[in-house]
């Protein structure tokens, strides 16, 4: 568990979490999902009820978390599943045929995407058992294919939206973003489809620089002229979006942002196939963004150092970050 397990009104935490697959269906990964947990659970009367939102999309009602989410990652593909194959542009013989041929491409290189809703910190090893349905049925991850870009990714509530807080958070992971990305041993295809791209080092340099204490307004306008974009390894813009709505989207027009009191980790290789692993994996990582964040003097201790090796061109050139930041976390005891 995280040093703050729940929010400034008293509640419990909640993560969301997301991992993408291939080799199986979309039907039958719900069928998977809903016996896993559904059937284990038994959440009421109707619990595991399917909805069919699209034909490549499965919600999963009866959680009192929310709805479960099955669906094929293709945002294109999904718009035209929402539509009747009866209307006038898609009701033709050629509309069908030219949704079934992308359909076919897409179930080849597009993953099978399970989501859940935010879950109680108390609950989330539940995830596991479901990872453990799915390698048992022959779900696949990142390593099996050189053309997956497959990946697991946390969604974490805040403890609190105070700008220092969130401050924090941002100035924690900034720190530690070389130290996970090696740990996390992000799989070439990801890297190479840009899906995470790492903060640029003059942003990095200016929010962890010393006295940097801005206001929310100016926290996000700092975010937003560095990073316009989703493409990061901690998405902010689902957080700032709940902060504020209005500025985020006068600055980047992307449907996919939702608004969100929460952080989006999208680092994590989704390794379902590979025997023993799990969410601790990944999740155990997260927790030292946690820790670190949750100790403002250790942060400010490991800023400045950080600050310092950015500012010295010599020892950018001539050090490891990575391997000075797993001493600093292990003579600092923050590695579990």
């Amino acid at each position: 568990m995280p040093p703050l397990t729940r929010t400034s009104d008293g509640q419990e935490r909640r993560v969301g979490v997301e991992i993408e697959l291939s080799g199986l269906t979309i039907t039958e990964t719900a069928e998977l999902v809903r016996e896993t947990l559904f059937g284990a659970k038994g959440f009421g009367a109707g619990g595991g009820e399917m909805l069919h939102p699209g034909r490549y999309e499965i919600a999963l009602r009866g959680d009192p978390a929310g709805d479960w989410q099955v669906e094929l990652d293709f945002a294109f593909l999904k718009s035209l599943g929402r539509r009747s194959r009866s209307q006038d542009d898609l009701g033709d013989a050629v509309g069908e045929l030219a949704e079934d041929l992308l359909r076919m491409v897409a179930e080849r290189i597009v993953p099978v995407e399970v989501i859940s809703p935010p879950l109680p910190l108390s609950r989330l090893a539940e995830f596991n058992t479901i990872i453990e349905s799915l390698r048992a049925a022959g779900a696949r991850g990142t390593a099996d294919d050189p053309t997956y870009a497959f990946g697991m990714q946390l969604n974490p509530e805040v403890p609190a939206t105070d700008v220092d807080s969130i401050r924090q958070y941002l100035q924690a992971f900034l720190c530690l973003e070389d130290w996970l990305r090696e740990r996390a041993a992000v799989d070439l295809t990801r890297r190479l489809t840009f899906f995470a791209e790492p903060f640029p080092k003059g942003y990095v340099r200016l929010a962890i620089a010393p006295h940097y204490s801005p206001n929310r307004t100016q926290l996000i306008d700092d975010y937003l002229d560095a990073n316009p974009t989703r493409n990061r390894t901690l998405d902010m813009l689902p957080l700032f979006t709940h902060l504020d709505e209005a500025r985020v989207r006068a600055r980047v027009q992307d449907e996919r942002i939702k608004s969100r009191p929460t952080l989006h980790y999208r680092l994590p290789n989704s390794e379902v196939d590979k025997p023993g692993w799990d969410l601790s994996v990944p999740w155990n990582d997260w927790l030292v963004v946690e820790r670190l964040a949750a100790d403002p003097a250790r942060l400010e201790s490991l800023c400045s150092k950080y600050s310092a090796y950015l500012n010295n061109t010599l020892e950018r050139l001539t050090g490891d970050w990575k391997q000075e930041c797993q001493q600093w976390l292990s003579k600092n005891g923050l590695l579990s």
